[in-house]
């Protein structure tokens, strides 16, 4: 690893500086499509062309005219929802080691600051950022930029009006960096050594928008959606008996289990019967596939499941209130009718490789629970959402050209001793947690729903 000399302050351009690849397209194109809609990345896509052989003044004017013309101000989110996922995978480990060096940092990008403002401060701790500045019209983006006043660099100092930012020469720090790529490949920073932890981020796309993979997803649309109605029909129609059509369309189940768990009869008179399956949360279809992978008929629990959702779903879908004493009410009639229920823990889903704290309420329902550690890769489209609609997560992880589920059975809990009072219900919870994040070689939070929900919404 290079060693960089200690500074006060060092200024830095973003965009092939601090990210591996100049290309700023990738970035527009998470925003015309995240912030936008698919068709207005069709048309900033359909643009390339011309933005490639353009000035690049020109072709980030076209670009973010495409991106932000018409967008409400207040509504945009995708700068911290959506991009910071991105902008950390581009980060270089051996532009973060020289940042690092800094005391203070200034970061220069030709980008809007709403793209990359959240990113730089929240994640890079970041002092200032000088970008453009977007003109807007009655809380409406115009698609126009302001220029950047004031802010000149002279004298191998970057001044914004008359107080100096920073002393490093954005010239030779830019011509160290260009050397320093001639001389060896760039590597991304590794997840460990980020400066905050990645938890939380919004969208569809689930790769990288370049130019090579926006084609090919625009390209596969029309047959996803083809695809992702064929695989639900699949799906409803045979229910316990879809796994191996399912494989056949690129849709894997793995089964992995510390006992294997055994068919049940699909009703029980007794009410020690009912199983109760609790897991961590990473889409709606969860309770589904973890049926057809046990192949017994299961009841799912929810509090906030679309409508739409419910009424094609092959699960029994039961409507939980908020209230705690209501909801151990509820769960516990489903159980005592010899039914299995699957609990997701969590409340709520995570992308990353994280589990959110566990609600405790499901160590008061049975004496043992079975915890099950549930993992999921998609290759194109992510499968939850906040600021999207949500009946339309099926949908989109059905249009995956090829995803898998994967189910690991741990051994049955004993949660008898919160009952007797010898046990916290937390401390139970807690541990059922940390038994699936170690199963999946996911770190356990405590960070909840509403931490989610806060950040992204």
């Amino acid at each position: 690893m290079e060693h960089f000399p200690k500074l006060e302050t060092m200024v830095f351009e973003v965009e092939g500086g601090l990210l591996r690849s100049p290309s700023t397209f990738p970035y527009f194109m998470l925003v015309a499509v995240e912030g936008g809609g698919f068709l207005r990345g069709l048309l900033l896509l359909l643009l390339y062309p011309i933005i490639c052989f353009a000035g690049k003044e020109f072709a980030v004017r076209i670009m973010v005219m495409v991106c932000f013309f018409g967008v409400k101000k207040s509504s945009f989110r995708v700068g911290r929802t959506v991009l910071p996922k991105f902008f950390m995978e581009e980060v270089g480990i051996e532009e973060f080691e020289a940042l690092r060096t800094a005391k203070r940092r200034v970061a220069v990008s030709g980008m809007p600051a709403v793209m990359v403002e959240s990113f730089l401060k929240e994640y890079l701790e970041v002092e200032a950022v000088v970008g453009r500045d977007l003109q807007e019209f009655c809380g409406y983006y115009t698609g126009l930029m302001k220029g950047l006043d004031g802010a000149v660099e002279k004298e191998n100092h970057l001044v914004f009006g008359t107080e100096i930012l920073g002393s490093a020469s954005m010239k030779k720090y830019s011509s160290r960096e260009a050397e320093r790529k001639k001389k060896k490949k760039w590597k991304p920073l590794p997840r460990e050594k980020y400066p905050k932890p990645l938890v939380f981020h919004d969208g569809r796309l689930a790769v990288k928008p370049d130019a090579f993979n926006s084609t090919a997803i625009f390209m596969w649309l029309p047959f996803g959606l083809l695809l992702s109605i064929l695989r639900n029909a699949l799906q409803v129609t045979l229910y316990l008996s879809s796994t191996m059509p399912l494989s056949f369309t690129g849709l894997k189940l793995r089964v992995r289990a510390t006992s294997p768990p055994s068919p049940n009869p699909a009703a029980k008179t007794n009410a020690e019967a009912g199983k109760l399956y609790v897991c961590n949360h990473k889409t709606l279809l969860d309770p589904n596939f973890l049926s057809a992978a046990i192949k017994t008929p299961v009841s799912a629990v929810s509090y906030g499941l679309s409508k739409l959702s419910a009424s094609v779903s092959p699960v029994s879908i039961n409507w939980l209130t908020r209230n705690r004493e209501e909801d151990m009410k509820i769960m516990e009639r489903i159980l005592g009718r010899g039914e299995n229920v699957v609990v997701c823990a969590e409340g709520t889903t995570c992308r990353e490789p994280y589990l959110l704290r566990f609600s405790p309420l499901f160590t008061e329902l049975t004496a043992a629970v079975v915890p099950v550690a549930v993992d999921l890769r998609v290759s194109m489209f992510y499968a939850t959402t906040v600021g999207g609609r949500k009946w339309m997560d099926p949908v989109f992880f059905m249009m995956n050209p090829s995803a898998w589920y994967e189910f690991e059975f741990l051994e049955k809990v004993d949660t008898s001793s919160v009952g007797a009072g010898d046990c916290s219900r937390y401390d139970v919870a807690n541990h059922v947690q940390g038994l699936i994040g170690k199963a999946l070689g996911f770190q356990s939070t405590a960070l909840t729903r509403k931490d989610k929900y806060t950040m992204l919404a």
